[in-house]
């Protein structure tokens, strides 16, 4: 049989690059850090008390219940399991850059949105719909009577001052932020967008966002947010996304969508030029026959591809 001897395009691993690449991107990590801190400032920060008239308390009146999903869940599956996804695509793969960037813009996206999501929050303070009963556990109303602004008996200081931070909704911007993210992420790497009309494809770029949707409409349902909260924090989140997305990835609609811009910047400083083809070709492999002297051209895209079209069985 003939042996093949291949060498596969992209083969940077944590070991031979990764301290290299830490120490180029020390400071985007440090500005990761910064904006953490941010977020934990924004949360002891007094959120703006907007006036609340005793005529208001119609829309705010609903029950103040756990919410079905609490948030240290969307920590969770906006940053631990698009990280799990990026860590399977690289033992896959081997490229250090797809994986560091992936998760470097992940955390981006997420911090950002976190920071101006807060920002909003503190500088908009809008009652919850379940402000009535954050504001009066017993149910008795009390409001000041010379400006007839709600006048708040709980004594669970953290539960008021949550309850002015209805707009826009935190849950849903992080949720839209992280999962956006993971949904470009594997829309580029599927190649949803080749024009070649695969409904599945389509499918799995779809999943997150609709999974993302679901969280916003449990804010809804468990009435800790308007629905115009959650459609704010939808956008903020979406937009977001896509500007971390695209600052280290091509579009979803471009041919090179399957690795990270410095994937193809390590390539070129190496002498290598991929071809329109390979372009085209996630990872192209390609091998030398030694005993024929034929070289040969492999592609698990290409795989995919005759797989999607029915050559394969």
């Amino acid at each position: 049989l003939a042996k093949m001897a291949v060498t596969q395009y992209g083969s940077y691993t944590i070991k031979s690059h990764g301290g290299k690449l830490a120490r180029t991107h020390m400071h985007d990590w440090l500005i990761l850090l910064v904006l953490a801190l941010i977020i934990g400032a924004l949360n002891y920060i007094e959120p703006f008390h907007r006036f609340v008239g005793k005529e208001m308390m119609t829309d705010l009146k609903f029950p103040f219940k756990p919410d079905t999903i609490p948030f240290w869940t969307v920590r969770v599956y906006v940053g631990l399991f698009p990280c799990v996804v990026f860590l399977v695509y690289y033992i896959s793969r081997r490229d250090i850059y797809d994986l560091h960037h992936a998760v470097l813009g992940l955390l981006l996206s997420v911090l950002i949105t976190g920071v101006i999501t807060d920002s909003i929050k503190d500088a908009v303070g809008r009652p919850r719909p379940n402000f009535y009963w954050r504001c009066f556990v017993d149910g008795v109303s009390v409001f000041d009577p010379s400006t007839m602004d709600v006048m708040c008996t709980n004594k669970n200081l953290k539960v008021t001052k949550e309850g002015y931070k209805s707009f826009p909704s935190g849950h849903t911007s992080w949720s839209f932020a992280g999962l956006g993210f993971l949904s470009l992420y594997l829309s580029g790497k599927i190649r949803a967008f080749n024009r070649n009309g695969h409904i599945s494809k389509l499918c799995f770029v779809i999943l997150p966002y609709l999974l993302a949707a679901l969280v916003g409409v449990s804010c809804v349902d468990d009435y800790w947010h308007h629905w115009t909260d959650v459609f704010t924090g939808a956008v903020i989140g979406t937009v977001v996304s896509a500007l971390c997305y695209l600052h280290f990835f091509p579009s979803p609609h471009c041919t090179n969508s399957w690795a990270p811009y410095a994937y193809f910047r390590i390539l070129a400083e190496s002498g290598v030029q991929l071809s329109p083809a390979e372009m085209e070709a996630p990872y192209a492999r390609h091998g030398y026959d030694e005993e024929t002297g034929e070289s040969s051209s492999l592609s698990a895209g290409q795989d995919l591809e005759e797989l999607e079209a029915g050559k394969k069985h």
